[in-house]
């Protein structure tokens, strides 16, 4: 693994992704998207229960795609630039297990875009997000024009789409967007907190749980219930189900397989 990715496996079966390119504000550059997708494959083969994603340093989590490598791109080589990191998005977002993004600074563009793709966001406070791509003569192109509306709504959204505004972490926070915003110096603290309490959950369970959020979000009303349905009936059916039930009546913590 080279220098602009930092990989860090903890206890409790924790992983943490840094993305390192501090001098050009962890920019997303095609090296770094191919690192991303290859250690995201890796993980989601292996035995780790949740993933935190961040940034080097304290000014930016990311500061969008590289836009010097964009400025360089033909249009086909930029189409194959984006394709990329919808792919890596789509990764982050279909993962089997939860990916929380600590967002340690700015997140422009691209960047707001991952930490959209993630299952859960905490910010630091003076933390802030923005769609800066049409004052470029640009438009968002990892999914973000995709994302943000279903997370916000599609009228609030395109404010933020058309006008480039920022918004703050606690503005961000009030839209649903952060699951919490916390001082800076206790970030990492706190999203390896949030990791650690859904590690000790059954990884099954947990599995499912993003399985049926995920696939249920593009249904309406029923067919959306069926697929829970289903998904928790063949959930009973694991070893995590039967050692959690075990647990519970003989009045002792489970050890969970995810099996």
């Amino acid at each position: 693994m080279s220098n602009m990715l930092l990989y860090e496996e903890l206890e409790n079966k924790v992983a943490v992704l840094t993305i390192n390119r501090p001098d050009k504000l962890n920019a997303l550059n095609i090296s770094l998207l191919q690192e991303l997708a290859s250690t995201l494959e890796r993980i989601e083969q292996s035995d780790i229960r949740v993933v935190v994603i961040t940034g080097a340093g304290t000014k930016a989590f990311v500061a969008g795609a590289d836009l010097e490598e964009i400025a360089a791109c033909s249009p086909f080589e930029l189409w194959s630039f984006l394709r990329q990191g919808q792919n890596v998005l789509r990764l982050i977002e279909g993962l089997s297990k939860p990916v929380i993004t600590a967002i340690n600074g700015i997140a422009l563009g691209g960047g707001f875009e991952l930490a959209l793709a993630c299952s859960l966001r905490i910010a630091g406070e003076k933390s802030y997000f923005a769609f800066p791509e049409a004052s470029l003569g640009l438009m968002p192109g990892f999914g973000g024009t995709q994302r943000l509306p279903k997370a916000i709504g599609k009228t609030v959204a395109l404010e933020y789409l058309l006008t480039g505004s920022k918004l703050s972490a606690e503005e961000a926070y009030r839209l649903g967007l952060i699951n919490k915003v916390v001082k800076i110096d206790e970030l990492r603290s706190k999203a390896l907190e949030m990791a650690n309490k859904i590690a000790n959950q059954s990884p099954a369970a947990v599995r499912f749980i993003l399985q049926s959020v995920q696939g249920g979000y593009e249904l309406a009303g029923e067919r959306g219930e069926l697929l829970e349905a289903g998904l928790t009936a063949l959930c009973s059916a694991t070893e995590d189900s039967r050692e959690g039930l075990a647990a519970f009546k003989e009045r002792r913590k489970p050890v969970f397989t995810g099996c």
